[in-house]
């Protein structure tokens, strides 16, 4: 249980102000949604796919620039893409998004979308750690959920079959299992971009010549 709410202690002020940025879109999601956890969910993993692909993007053009090897963090940063990709194609199965909310997607993709490219641009290890921070609480806002439906306020539906074929789940897979595979999901991610801002600050060291793949596992194995 400590494991999954490990929490990455700010060390200086690029980890406030990632600590403060989550903290403020996590005020947001509380007074929008509330304990409508599908509607959530549907709408913060529009956003949770964003940062994997910006920095994957950038990170390939660094690469072309400098003629260099990546390290495996591209592959790594766009599976990440990927896997909060498939998340929304889930819950877009289990909370039907209102048209209200479909609109609210493209407005805060447009802006956040931008903002992270900038940011990224800027600050590299600023935005891994907001990703950290943002996986931490997503972690929170799933066991919420998980908690909602053990208490019967959420019907334990069954499983889309979308989540029952990405995740290898039984077919008689319910909504807590996709939950529960979701959540070990985001515990990697958080990991892992937790760990790039270790690799950033280590850049003159030879961890610099970690590879992300090896990164993956070793925190996948803790």
């Amino acid at each position: 249980m400590t494991e999954m709410f490990k929490h990455y202690k700010p060390v200086n002020n690029s980890d406030r102000i990632a600590l403060l940025f989550t903290k403020a879109l996590r005020l947001f999601a509380d007074l929008f949604f509330k304990k409508r956890y599908g509607h959530r969910a549907v709408i913060l993993e529009t956003v949770a796919a964003v940062p994997g692909m910006v920095a994957g993007m950038l990170n390939h053009l660094k690469s072309l620039r400098n003629m260099e090897q990546d390290r495996g963090w591209i592959k790594t940063l766009l599976d990440e893409a990927e896997n909060e990709r498939m998340h929304l194609m889930t819950f877009i199965n289990i909370a039907k998004p209102s048209v209200f909310e479909r609109f609210l997607v493209i407005i805060v993709q447009g802006i956040f979308f931008n903002l992270y490219f900038v940011m990224y641009l800027v600050s590299p290890r600023t935005c891994h750690r907001i990703v950290g921070y943002f996986e931490e609480q997503a972690i929170i806002s799933y066991t919420e959920y998980l908690d909602e439906i053990e208490n019967g306020n959420i019907e334990n539906v069954r499983a889309p079959q979308i989540a029952i074929d990405y995740w290898g789940l039984s077919q008689f897979a319910k909504l807590k299992d996709v939950i529960i595979a979701v959540r070990n999901d985001e515990m990697g991610h958080r990991d892992v971009n937790h760990k790039f801002v270790t690799i950033i600050d280590q850049k003159d060291n030879k961890e610099t010549n970690t590879d992300s793949r090896e990164i993956l596992s070793k925190e996948n194995t803790k």
